[in-house]
């Protein structure tokens, strides 16, 4: 077997399945779980139409790059939302299976470990997928760790100069998982500039860009970003989804986007990966794609959720609106007493709700896990669900 296995953790559910598997909850309560980021909201009809309208197709083997209908919607998409002046679908835009398997692969085709000390940088607290493909790319992971001061946003000035000398690949998350930290202009300037200075590429997982608040204020894009700043797409590319915009997680649904250089090696790689989009999900993709009135109304009922259960948990928590996303990321010992494993735990046995443990989001790094004793709340249940579950915290803090 591959040696490099041994070095992935246990997926932080498989933590939470051990940390809780002794519990059982009180009786009287139906499980409210707040635990996985699974999308509950309805799918919308006309995509399902779509996907079964295009059944069909599947007695065809699809192409890797996807059809042009499907390369020319997203294209369609990326210019309309971050108001870029051309996408070529030809060069420049590559669906995938889903933001994950991309995330992942993309660091097997970009990260070079016959150099040494090769590095991949990742935010502090992560989404898994992160430190697995760079490991198991052969490089070792190196952590930013979120400031508060900054609503959680990764702390990048404190990222020594001579890792960046050593760093091949940086992993951005905006909005963030697990803190809904979105990078503004600045940001991105900072890191144009560390790119350009050290020669990394930077891959910005975008898959929450379509939950926010405003309407008139949606989060800023990486590919927005370079345009705004006079710049190309050099070392630069980004993952979307389906899976949260449109409420179709089992779709496994998304796109790459960016630098036309990097996705023509990325795609000589996954033509022999063997990850070509089903006919029929690449039909419904299309359909979604060019749609954005269930986009809004999906927003709407996000909105109304944070709106009402962002207050009644910062009665007992330490708890913010994040900047989007939809996860609310809560201290839970200053208030408490409790850590995060421990507040974990007494919620699900005395009113049968689940969060997950921040620390099992987190990874030590500079001598300190910033997650710790925080828990992350996925609001994605329907709101009466989600405002149910958040009374039940509020319950559980005021007896402790």
């Amino acid at each position: 077997m591959n040696p490099l296995l041994a070095k992935l953790q246990p997926y932080p559910f498989e933590k939470l399945r051990a940390l809780v598997q002794d519990i059982t909850p009180a009786a009287g309560f139906k499980p409210i779980s707040f635990g996985i980021g699974e999308p509950k909201h309805p799918t919308p009809l006309f995509i399902k139409e779509a996907l079964s309208d295009a059944l069909g197709g599947l007695s065809n083997y699809p192409a890797t790059q996807g059809t042009e209908a499907l390369r020319q919607a997203i294209a369609n998409w990326l210019e309309k939302r971050y108001r870029l002046p051309n996408v070529n679908p030809a060069t420049e835009v590559l669906p995938v299976n889903g933001s994950r398997e991309a995330l992942f692969s993309f660091a097997q085709a970009v990260v070079d470990a016959s150099r040494p000390g090769a590095l991949v940088l990742c935010p502090n607290p992560f989404y898994q997928i992160y430190e697995g493909a760079a490991l198991l790319a052969g490089a070792t992971p190196y952590f930013a760790n979120s400031d508060p001061a900054r609503n959680f946003a990764p702390d990048y000035d404190a990222v020594p100069a001579e890792i960046w000398q050593q760093v091949q690949l940086l992993f951005v998350c905006s909005p963030g998982n697990p803190t809904g930290a979105v990078l503004g202009l600045d940001d991105w300037r900072k890191l144009f500039a560390l790119s350009d200075q050290y020669g990394f590429t930077i891959a910005s997982d975008e898959c929450y860009s379509e939950i926010y608040f405003d309407e008139e204020r949606p989060p800023l894009g990486g590919l927005e970003a370079a345009h705004q700043l006079g710049r190309n797409f050099d070392r630069l590319v980004v993952f979307s989804s389906l899976s949260k915009r449109s409420n179709v997680p089992g779709m496994r649904s998304g796109f790459v986007a960016g630098d036309a250089a990097l996705l023509k090696q990325f795609l000589l790689y996954r033509t022999y990966h063997g990850c070509a989009m089903s006919p029929a999900i690449q039909a419904a993709s299309v359909a979604a794609w060019s749609d954005e009135a269930h986009v809004r109304l999906n927003r709407s009922k996000y909105v109304r959720k944070f709106q009402t259960i962002a207050p009644l948990l910062g009665e007992v928590l330490d708890v913010a609106m994040p900047d989007a996303g939809f996860y609310l990321w809560a201290r839970v010992d200053r208030r408490t007493g409790l850590s995060d494993t421990e507040f974990t735990r007494r919620l699900l046995a005395d009113y049968n709700v689940t969060v997950l443990p921040g620390s099992f989001l987190g990874r030590e790094s500079q001598g300190t896990n910033p997650a710790k004793n925080f828990v992350r709340i996925a609001l994605v249940a329907e709101v009466d669900e989600c405002t149910e579950g958040a009374q039940r915290i509020v319950q559980c803090c005021r007896s402790l």
